[in-house]
């Protein structure tokens, strides 16, 4: 859709959000996110099933970027005999690309393929400050956590950082190359003034995104206890609740990599499943709209 449409759709749906009582005002509830006391900056959090032959380059990416307080928490959700183990065990104590000098490789096990689950768990045993996406096929780019930390630290009231991304494409020999015919996506349509709003509209906010530790810890990511999709909206559950109280941050330059391969979920997606996936994000958008009400109406609007 053309941008003139695009803005004329959020107007529509800001002034309806207006007329049920669950706008929110720029900077409206906006309060300091949590903080703890952590050893590194950043945990990455990697959930993954069945995927040996990318989690190299994903942690890889990880223990190349330019902040080295990092570490990476790869949460195998194919029960003990995914072959993804074994590729990780190969960056721990005792395995081959092991070094004592790069960000450490923690690992978790589990045999419930649930990402709201994997993502909780991994908070749980995060020793950083921040946690940051990445999905077992992508790559973040070296300064990604750099920036990242930068908006943190532009404001105490930015309750999660969302980055842009490039598109690249994994031949069948094993080699990356940039798609340069796609633009970064830089999910521009989000404005600081009615973001949180248009979110309603949209069907995402950008990737990669970084949350406190200290918040997934308070608030958890969803996983879609109701009978909807188990592994899809987690994240935008997530983007949902955090922006009805903190400020979302922005890095607009290129600070992730996703990569499209064969075997990526984009391309296997039937729409039995296209359907359950909307109808999931519809029943968090009428989740939020009932928060939003509430919010308004404590302060009397």
């Amino acid at each position: 859709a053309s941008k003139e449409s695009q803005l004329e759709a959020e107007q529509v749906v800001t002034e309806h959000l207006k007329r049920i009582g669950a706008y929110l005002a720029p900077g409206a509830f906006y309060g300091p996110r949590p903080t703890r006391q952590a050893d590194l900056k950043a945990s990455v959090i990697i959930p993954v099933n069945n995927r040996p032959e990318f989690i190299t380059s994903a942690i890889e990416s990880v223990q190349a970027q330019t902040v080295p307080q990092v570490e990476v928490i790869v949460v195998v959700n194919g029960g003990p005999d995914d072959p993804t183990i074994d590729a990780v065990k190969r960056y721990q104590p005792g395995g081959d690309k092991y070094d004592a000098n790069r960000p450490l490789v923690q690992l978790i096990v589990v045999d419930i393929n649930n990402l709201g689950l994997c993502l909780n768990l991994g908070a749980k045993i995060a020793r950083g400050e921040y946690y940051i996406q990445l999905d077992s096929d992508d790559r973040l780019k070296p300064d990604a956590v750099e920036k990242i930390l930068q908006v943190f630290d532009s404001d105490p009231n930015i309750g999660m950082v969302i980055g842009s991304y490039e598109v690249w494409q994994l031949a069948d020999d094993g080699s990356y190359t940039r798609m340069q015919d796609l633009p970064v996506v830089t999910h521009d349509e989000w404005t600081e003034e009615n973001g949180r709003n248009n979110l309603l509209r949209i069907n995402g906010a950008g990737a990669p995104r970084a949350i406190p530790i200290a918040l997934i810890n308070e608030l958890g990511f969803s996983m879609n206890e109701e009978p909807f999709a188990r592994n899809y909206g987690e994240d935008y559950n997530m983007v949902l609740r955090i922006s009805e109280r903190h400020r979302i941050g922005r890095v607009w330059d290129a600070i992730y990599e996703v990569v499209r391969h064969a075997g990526g979920t984009d391309h296997s997606i039937d729409q039995a499943t296209i359907d359950r996936n909307d109808e999931a994000k519809d029943f968090m958008r009428a989740e939020a709209i009932k928060r939003r009400q509430k919010l308004n109406k404590k302060i009397g609007n």
